[in-house]
């Protein structure tokens, strides 16, 4: 499976997740946190617009203003994701309506509200997309103005979840704040454990056997600097590496049965770029 059409899976199925979420779980409880959808919630309360409806034209409006706006070149992946999530709102109201929740528990469907989403979101990021609405006039404040978009974005959610305390009841309100709160360290969350990799600084004597395991076995590279231990004076050198999870316990388990006097320091990370990992 080539690069474009695992993207173009891993778009239309995180778009799918995050419609899913948002439409049996945020809708029907009425949770506004989070953009066009959270506002699309605060409309429907009027009558005259369902929260599905408000959102397909609201992201379509905003998608022709981006492509207006930012050119042609206007992120294409987020135009598709943008047109998917709206449509499958609006034809999961048609197909499933809603009158109630689910259960009786909001709590538990607020956990699906938040999580559902917030990894649908995680997936797009990180493969340099997103669902739209809010993030396009991001786009847009961040081409012609130095506003700083994060803190302008909170602070329009932390409006429209307020308002859900009047529109609503407070209930709705403080767990429409509690989703606000964790939607945000959940989506970095994820997207921190979608990009771990281990990085590796072996301290040995002997370093041919175990860059040789690297490149020949685990097809990474390795660096390798010359050292000096500071207690005996001898001669050291020291590799380094960064592997997925998988080839880090192989070369783990590599070096402890084949250099087992080496001493490993292996810690997470998520920011990689380079050959075989992320480019700039």
């Amino acid at each position: 499976m080539n690069t474009q059409t695992k993207n173009f899976m891993l778009l239309t199925a995180s778009t799918l997740l995050s419609a899913v979420g948002i439409y049996f779980f945020k809708f029907a409880n009425n949770f506004t946190f989070g953009g066009i959808t959270g506002l699309g919630v605060l409309v429907a309360k009027s009558g005259v617009i369902s929260a599905s409806d408000f959102s397909f034209a609201a992201n379509i409006l905003l998608l022709v203003i981006g492509w207006a706006v930012l050119g042609k070149a206007f992120a294409a992946k987020t135009a598709y994701c943008t047109i998917l999530l709206s449509v499958s709102l609006s034809a999961l109201e048609r197909i499933y309506p809603m009158t109630r929740p689910f259960t009786d528990e909001p709590l538990l469907e607020l956990m699906f509200a938040i999580a559902l989403p917030a990894v649908g979101s995680a997936v797009l990021f990180n493969i340099g997309s997103s669902s739209g609405g809010t993030d396009v006039i991001a786009m847009i404040l961040k081409k012609y103005t130095s506003v700083d978009i994060g803190k302008a974005l909170m602070f329009s959610d932390v409006l429209i979840t307020l308002a859900s305390c009047f529109v609503f009841d407070i209930k709705t309100g403080l767990y429409s704040f509690l989703g606000l709160a964790v939607r945000s360290f959940m989506i970095d969350g994820v997207i921190e454990s979608l990009n771990l990799s281990k990085y590796f600084n072996v301290v040995c004597t002997n370093p041919e056997p175990i860059c040789d395991f690297i490149n020949d076995d685990l097809h990474r590279s390795a660096t390798v600097v010359n050292g000096k231990g500071a207690f005996s004076g001898d001669d050291k050198y020291i590799i380094f590496t960064v592997l997925n999870r998988v080839e880090a316990v192989k070369l783990r388990n590599y070096i402890r049965l084949n250099s087992p006097n080496a001493f490993l320091l292996i810690s997470n990370t998520s920011e990689i770029i380079g050959k075989g990992f992320h480019s700039m």
